[in-house]
């Protein structure tokens, strides 16, 4: 039985770990061809030679090696069928306004924003030539309502996320490509523990609006892209994809 995206091209970045690696192994499980962009060397090319796809070193705020990056796919596959525009950073110096720097607040929006501008630019004119394509943005829970730990820079660029990829989901859905944005609540990822690995109060006051009770898994995410990236949601685009845990749809009194 064929995989659900079997033949297909599929860029990942930040594919060498949490939400972008569980995904990188769901895509080549069911049959794609996988492209990793990511800043870890070591760790991306060990995921490519064991899901027998292609690792390329990519800053993703650098236009030059994101071109480079979906100019590989192209070159080495044939096609870009699939974009999963997933690197991103939330770093403890991002915080509240009243706290947060000009330098922080810079870093986060080149690297969780700009950096899907360029992905998406580099992409599309390949699914445009192909009139098929689906791209996958990861934005956030934080992009619909207030978080209950501010990261005001984070915040704002998953919010920018959102925003870009109804705008571009909506522009090009008579040409054959499909824009999305992943919503996620939180994830059981590196980044997640190394947010809150010193500060266990700020884990418990997350945790108490999850109303399932924990935070997701990376593979729970993995599905949801698999299933934005496959034919099943052909009639999905411009959508706000929320994989939340119930917080959006609940009222809970913060502690």
């Amino acid at each position: 039985m064929a995989g659900r995206i079997a033949g297909k091209t599929a860029v990942v970045t930040g594919g060498a770990s949490g939400i972008g690696l569980a995904t990188v192994r769901r895509f080549a499980e069911e049959g794609g061809k996988v492209v990793i962009g990511d800043l870890d060397d070591a760790k991306g090319a060990e995921v490519a030679k064991e899901v027998g796809g292609t690792y390329v070193h990519v800053d993703v705020t650098d236009k030059e090696q994101v071109d480079a990056l979906f100019r590989t796919a192209k070159d080495t596959y044939g096609s870009v069928d699939i974009a999963f525009n997933n690197a991103g950073i939330s770093p403890p110096e991002d915080d509240s306004i009243l706290d947060t720097d000009l330098e922080a607040w810079k870093r986060v929006q080149d690297v969780n924003l700009t950096s899907v501008y360029l992905c998406c630019k580099a992409a599309l004119p390949y699914m445009l030539e192909q009139k098929s394509g689906s791209i996958i943005n990861t934005a956030s829970f934080v992009a619909v309502m207030g978080a209950a730990t501010s990261q005001i820079s984070y915040s704002a660029s998953k919010g920018g996320v959102l925003s870009m990829s109804r705008e571009l989901g909506v522009q090009f859905a008579r040409e054959g490509v499909r824009v999305n944005a992943l919503c996620p609540g939180p994830v059981n990822t590196p980044l997640l523990q190394e947010l809150f690995a010193s500060d266990p109060e700020r884990a418990a006051r997350r945790l108490v609006h999850v109303p399932v009770g924990r935070f997701a898994e990376p593979v729970e995410m993995a599905n949801a892209v698999l299933f934005l990236a496959s034919d099943e949601s052909s009639f999905i685009t411009a959508s706000t994809f929320l994989v939340d845990g119930g917080i959006s749809g609940a009222y809970v009194t913060p502690l």
